[in-house]
């Protein structure tokens, strides 16, 4: 079986490092003063702020250990060598959607930066798979929960 690469572009790889990086320096400088001063107050058992304390030292122990499991296996996609005939990750795509006529405009990312809210797809995702490959002028149909839907290429340029 292949193995699965965590597919990031360049910024995404730099978001994720000082991300980890911050959270190391506040599981081993902030949050034992934390725990400290909560242990101070009293009784351990009844103490709410130790254990809440130690719930939050928990979290960042998770996070810190998915972001080193992210970038074990990480695969680079260089902004300046990503060609803009075509869309693929790394990409601005812009879209009209002649249902709503609307245009529309995402960025396509690997899973591991995707964020819909700030209109970031993966590549995996219905409509960020389905508009992979395509390029400039072409119809593409995406195969949405809620049916087909159609968009048009109006736009593929750099994400950044």
């Amino acid at each position: 079986m292949a193995e699965y690469k965590n597919v990031l572009t360049k910024s995404g790889l730099e978001e994720r490092e000082a991300e980890l990086e911050k959270l190391r320096q506040y599981l081993n400088i902030d949050l034992p003063q934390k725990i400290k001063e909560a242990r101070e107050q009293g009784d351990l058992s009844e103490n709410a702020e130790y254990d809440a304390a130690r719930d939050e030292q928990r979290d960042v122990q998770a996070k810190i250990l998915e972001l080193e499991e992210l970038l074990k296996n990480v695969e680079i996609v260089e902004e300046d060598e990503i060609e803009l005939d075509h869309v693929s990750i790394g990409c601005l795509v812009r879209l009209f959607d002649p249902e709503f006529e609307e245009e529309l405009e995402y960025s396509i990312v690997g899973s591991a930066q995707a964020n819909a809210l700030e209109g970031r797809i993966s590549n995996e995702s219905p409509v960020g798979n389905a508009l992979i490959g395509h390029r400039v002028g072409d119809t593409v149909m995406v195969e949405a929960p809620s049916g087909p839907v159609e968009y048009h290429v109006l736009e593929i340029r750099r994400a950044v």
